[in-house]
C-alpha cells in the first residue's frame, strides 16, 4: 500500500538536499499520515489521512 491520503491524495515528494559546497543529495519527502477509524455505510473502517485533511475537518473520527 502506497504512501499516500487516501481523501486528498497527497503522497510522497522528490526533494534535493543542497550543501554549503552546493552538492545536491536526492532524499523523499514523506507526507504526515495518521491512520484513524471512521465509519463507512455503518461499518468502522481504518484509513490513512494526513494531517492537513484531520485539521480541515474533511475527515469524522469514529468515538
Amino acid at each position: 500500500m502506497p504512501r499516500q491520503c487516501e481523501i486528498c491524495g497527497k503522497s510522497t515528494l522528490k526533494a534535493n538536499k543542497v550543501s554549503f559546497s552546493h552538492k545536491h543529495h536526492t532524499y523523499r519527502q514523506k507526507p504526515n499520515l495518521q491512520s484513524l477509524k471512521i465509519t463507512v455505510k455503518g461499518s468502522v473502517k481504518t484509513i490513512k489521512a494526513c494531517t492537513s485533511c484531520i485539521k480541515a475537518n474533511k475527515v469524522l473520527r469514529t468515538v
